[in-house]
């Protein structure tokens, strides 16, 4: 791993009786697009809000960019651009001057804040909007006026806390193809969203946490080897005798078969030549095929067998 960009160290945070946060630890390497995954109340915002020192915790330690991250660490926090879920811009003020506002608050040199205002209008794609103010905005382009924003003075460090979500598939398209390029330019991120696909898409490495503790962390793949589910084979059929479908069951490497609406829905664990297998005994046993279906499991198929929930729940 490359230098860590950001270290968490057995991190406390208690709301009274309500532990937010339970001796979290992480760390996010410099280069990552790194995703944070987690049902509502899983504790991502609080982390957050700690490593941006916003919130106070009981006990453990915060380094970004190899320094303890405090209050007053003004030098850390002008490095590292903020995108909040909730749309945070001035409505008076009109695309451009909401940009050059909260670039102005960390580039004071009026050229060079002109062209990182210029460019964060080019990278957001806001050209044709810049006079408008917020409330003219469709929600889409008022998702990216709110990246642009929050990356205007070239963080090397961004948070993006669900920046999708209510925008249309071309608006969420162009902020991932942006995040991408950010990360290209020598960003860090830290993504946290409730679209699986996305973090699929976009994400080097992943950490899901619930309860306030991180429960598994590393790339797709290496989530993937962490659960049970290794195939999810679906096949038409137009029968299935439960005697043939106990006999599948009983298959190496087969540890649910379930039969229903004509199909049948096997979930392997590990093996190879899973799908021929099954095949073979259904021609074996003379049964009529139609489509057939194999796939490997998901990152949602990850985080429900890791966590026991949905994400959405």
């Amino acid at each position: 791993m490359n230098t860590p960009v950001v270290k968490i160290d057995n991190l406390v945070k208690r709301y009274k009786e309500l532990v937010a946060l339970d001796h979290f630890s992480l760390e996010i390497a410099e280069g990552e697009i790194f995703g944070l995954l987690g049902p509502n109340g899983s504790g991502k915002t609080t982390a957050i809000n700690c490593i941006l020192s916003l919130l106070a915790y009981d006990k453990g330690r915060i380094e970004v960019f190899g320094k303890e991250m405090k209050p007053d660490s003004y030098d850390l926090k002008r490095r590292i651009g903020v995108v909040m879920q909730n749309v945070a811009v001035f409505d008076e003020l009109t695309v451009y001057e909401n940009i050059d506002y909260f670039c102005g608050l960390y580039v004071r040199d009026k050229q060079l804040r002109k062209q990182y205002v210029e460019e964060a209008v080019q990278f957001a794609g806001l050209e044709e909007f810049t006079k408008f103010q917020p409330k003219k905005l469709s929600g889409g382009l008022l998702r990216r006026l709110n990246i642009a924003c929050g990356i205007a003075h070239k963080p090397k460090l961004i948070i993006l806390d669900e920046p999708t979500v209510a925008v249309d598939p071309q608006s969420r398209n162009r902020i991932l193809e942006g995040i991408t390029k950010l990360n290209e330019n020598g960003a860090s991120i830290i993504y946290t969203s409730h679209y699986m696909e996305e973090v699929e898409q976009i994400c080097t490495r992943i950490a899901i946490m619930d309860k306030g503790r991180i429960l598994a962390t590393g790339t797709q793949k290496e989530l993937k080897k962490m659960i049970k589910k290794s195939e999810i084979i679906t096949i038409e059929l137009i029968e299935l005798p439960e005697a043939d479908r106990q006999a599948i069951l009983a298959l190496p490497h087969v540890y649910q078969a379930d039969f229903s609406g004509h199909r049948l829905v096997v979930l392997c664990s590990g093996g190879k030549h899973n799908l021929i297998r099954i095949l073979n005994y259904l021609n074996e046993r003379d049964l009529s095929v139609g489509h057939v279906y194999s796939k490997q499991p998901t990152l949602n198929d990850v985080f429900l067998e890791i966590t026991g929930k949905e994400l959405r729940d």
